[in-house]
């Protein structure tokens, strides 16, 4: 706030006995009441404040709703429980025991990176940024268990040989080729025409997604491995594409008439109808009740809970690191003048830094840097003369967190002053002796005056201007120097269009003997 006159000098005395003994501070701690408490808190949450918890809340959702029952979650969340335990130790000051749980969660997130990069590779492949960012997941339609059991044990019968692949997480693009995309929805005719001895993909893999048929004749990769020598080309394609992927693939022999059922580094022969539909529905993530219906968890709920697990653990961190245990700090600050109109200077200040007592969590305070934190004064409007500021809070840029609970000094004092622009003489400023044979004649300098910029005061008693000092020591003969101008570039300043140097042009000859001054 901008104070003028003998009134502005008053009011800036007394702001400056605010400070001197007699007077009462502000008090920085009160015992408040928990319901005082409470309300200080809600007055002191920002909109900023809101807006990042809900954006950070969010993105914690997005990476549940993303990464849910893979094993990269898994991995997350044990990095999210060694960060807690990191944050623990800290506290507690264990000083060996924290760097070595920081050290963990690097290597961890240096593994989780490098061994799941082709499951995080598939959580991100989308079409659009849509998927990622802001589509929900959606549920799939359920695997047709009982239609795919029916059908495998009749080509078994048959000894009709069939390969079904159905995925896990992992998206199986990169390793299997030759597909044929299909997108058929599953009946036991389909699956029966696909692999009888007459159709031309019947060779090949078929991939179950859901309720369809998404691709068929699709090549899978070998085993490298040493299996037995009873095991086909089916069973070593089907061990090839579970041993590099969380897929499951139900192979049925062509010469036994046996069907099995591979998944990770096991191979299982399905004696009966009800292993294999055990096999499908735990792949396929339901689970079947004692009465044998399939029991299928609540999708909306498990994301809502997911969402307010989200906002609470968000909030909870972001109390914690803004509103910890408090800590004071006091940070020295230059002061910033700005909007000061070009004919008019600054000639004195009061004081060019403030200091600030600030206060914050011990994490926040911890980062405060003086090169963070801007005191700027406008000066707009501003008159000749005495001038005073009381520093507020509008007049101070903090970093988020960071409360001010003291300025000093409260007011800044300022002096303006009309700048003006005028010609002053410039005269050489001659230092040194002349060897004693010689006697300076003439001297001229050019230009004979120069204009400077500066305020009334000092300008306005400036008669003369000087060079810098001219040593004569150093003349022998006659000739010409440059010089530059002895000015206080703080007070005054060349105008535009002047030169900043002088070009002094002299004359020297020799003594004649009746020049020689007595001794």
């Amino acid at each position: 706030m901008l104070l003028r006159g003998e009134q502005n000098r008053k009011d800036a005395k007394r702001s400056h006995s605010d400070d001197l003994p007699g007077h009462p501070l502000p008090k920085i701690f009160t015992n408040e009441t928990p319901m005082n408490e409470m309300l200080s808190l809600s007055t002191s949450i920002r909109w900023q404040d809101i807006a990042d918890i809900a954006l950070n809340s969010y993105l914690l959702f997005r990476l549940y709703a993303l990464f849910r029952g893979t094993k990269v979650f898994r991995m997350l969340v044990g990095v999210a429980l060694l960060w807690f335990f990191q944050e623990v130790t800290v506290s507690l000051g264990f000083i060996v025991s924290s760097l070595a749980i920081q050290g963990i969660i690097a290597v961890s997130a240096f593994i989780i990176i490098v061994v799941f990069s082709n499951e995080i590779r598939s959580v991100f492949r989308a079409k659009n940024l849509k998927a990622v960012f802001w589509g929900f997941p959606k549920e799939s339609n359920q695997t047709p268990v009982e239609i795919i059991v029916e059908s495998v044990f009749e080509m078994a019968q048959k000894y009709c040989g069939a390969l079904i692949a159905f995925p896990g997480k992992k998206d199986l693009q990169e390793i299997v080729q030759g597909g044929i995309p299909w997108d058929g929805l599953v009946s036991k005719e389909m699956i029966k025409s696909i692999f009888w001895y007459g159709n031309p993909v019947h060779d090949g893999a078929i991939i179950i997604q859901g309720d369809r048929v998404t691709e068929v004749g699709v090549i899978l990769p070998l085993s490298k491995r040493n299996l037995p020598s009873s095991y086909g080309t089916r069973h070593r394609a089907a061990k090839g594409l579970t041993e590099q992927t969380d897929a499951l693939v139900v192979i049925v022999s062509e010469e036994r008439g046996a069907v099995l059922a591979a998944k990770g580094t096991r191979l299982s022969v399905m004696y009966s109808k009800k292993d294999l539909e055990c096999e499908l529905l735990k792949h396929s993530g339901r689970r079947i009740k004692q009465q044998g219906h399939v029991k299928k968890e609540n999708f909306g709920i498990g994301l809502g809970t997911a969402a307010v697990i989200s906002v609470l653990f968000v909030t909870g961190v972001w109390f914690g690191i803004t509103r910890g245990l408090n800590t004071l700090i006091t940070l020295e600050v230059p002061v910033e003048y700005i909007n000061l109109a070009p004919s008019m200077e600054i000639s004195a200040t009061s004081e060019n830094k403030v200091q600030l007592h600030l206060s914050g969590s011990q994490l926040l305070i911890k980062s405060v840097r003086p090169e963070d934190i801007r005191v700027r004064v406008d000066t707009s409007e501003v008159v000749v003369g005495y001038n005073a500021f009381t520093i507020t809070t509008e007049n101070i840029s903090l970093p988020p967190g960071i409360l001010l609970t003291k300025v000093s000094p409260k007011v800044l004092e300022l002096d303006i002053d009309t700048l003006i622009t005028m010609a002053v003489p410039v005269q050489t400023d001659w230092v040194g002796k002349l060897d004693e044979n010689l006697i300076l004649t003439h001297a001229k300098i050019s230009p004979q005056r120069i204009r400077l910029m500066g305020n009334t005061r000092i300008l306005g008693n400036l008669p003369t201007l000087y060079t810098e000092k001219v040593s004569l020591d150093k003349l022998s003969q006659s000739g010409k120097i440059t010089a530059n101008l002895a000015i206080d570039p703080t007070n005054l300043r060349v105008a535009p269009g002047s030169k900043d140097q002088v070009t002094i042009e002299y004359q020297i000859r020799k003594r004649a003997e009746d020049e020689f001054l007595p001794d």
